[in-house]
């Protein structure tokens, strides 16, 4: 009896240990393919990658900031050119 009892568990485990594998093989399996749908979703959606985004919002920074100075620049000018037109006999 010991011997079939034995049997029995090793046959158990092994179910156990191929049913544990198929299990990880189907959840890995469930992951790609969800991975890959949503993926799919995303490029029909048109929608955009963070490195472009994050590139955009770089340029715009920049260009915010160039925007700035050239306003100060011009402020400047005119504040100059306003001050030679009110007084004529400045150089």
């Amino acid at each position: 009896m010991t011997q079939t009892t034995n049997r029995f568990f090793d046959d158990f485990a092994k179910l156990m240990t191929d049913a544990a594998g198929a299990a990880q093989s189907a959840k890995q399996d469930a992951e790609t393919f969800f991975r890959s749908q949503s993926e799919k979703v995303l490029r029909d959606l048109d929608v955009i990658q963070r490195e472009e985004f994050e590139a955009v919002k770089a340029m715009t920074v920049k260009a915010l900031e160039e925007n700035e100075a050239l306003k100060k620049r011009i402020e400047a000018l005119e504040a100059a050119s306003g001050a030679r037109a009110s007084n004529p006999q400045s150089p």
